[in-house]
């Protein structure tokens, strides 16, 4: 028990896990399943927002051990539009459709709240991100691989999508669904102990 790492990960992604791996951060997952539908009218910003603390929160309400409990949401909007991970391959299709030589915005959200002081900070991170003009045979290819299918706006830069994207503004790790840079500038502000 003791030995139980302070930061608790909120969240099933392969991903998250290791950007926070590569920053050399001890943690554990827990995650945090919660209905991810935008509430009526609500925007982009504030919608990643509450679901990244809502993350938070309800790992922190169920787990026994842990202090800092980090959430996240990543979304990509598209003309402010929200579009959230496709439910079948006319979704994934459609959403690479449009997202086809435009730029749209990709958005994560994260918080992170502090258990033993009841206190939570939030943030949301945007990056701008140009994909080419996709063929048809491009994104059937894509649509093959089964990627799409639990990624926000039906692509992952990190994988199969790479070659799509023609330019990106902003954090990396944003897209890829952790802001780090930013996460572990927070986590110092809150005086978490880190390598």
């Amino acid at each position: 028990m003791g030995n139980e790492p302070l930061i608790v990960l909120a969240s099933a992604s392969p991903r998250r896990s290791e950007l926070l791996e590569l920053a050399g951060i001890s943690f554990r997952t827990a995650p945090a399943d919660i209905p991810e539908e935008p509430l009526p009218g609500e925007e982009a910003l504030p919608h990643a927002l509450r679901l990244a603390e809502e993350k938070a929160r309800t790992a922190a309400g169920r787990e026994a051990t842990g202090r800092w409990f980090i959430g996240a949401d990543t979304i990509v909007v598209l003309d402010g539009r929200i579009m959230g991970k496709p439910v079948d391959d006319q979704d994934a299709y459609r959403m690479l459709a449009d997202l086809s030589g435009k730029t749209h915005q990709v958005v994560t959200a994260y918080a992170v709240y502090d258990r033993q002081t009841g206190s939570c900070v939030t943030e949301a991170i945007q990056t701008g991100v140009r994909f080419k003009q996709l063929t048809d045979h491009e994104i059937n290819a894509y649509i093959g691989t089964g990627c799409p299918l639990d990624k926000a706006g039906a692509y992952a830069i990190q994988g199969g999508a790479a070659h799509f994207v023609r330019e990106i503004h902003g954090s990396y790790t944003n897209v890829v669904g952790l802001p780090t840079c930013e996460l572990i500038e927070t986590l110092h502000r809150l005086g978490v102990p880190l390598p």
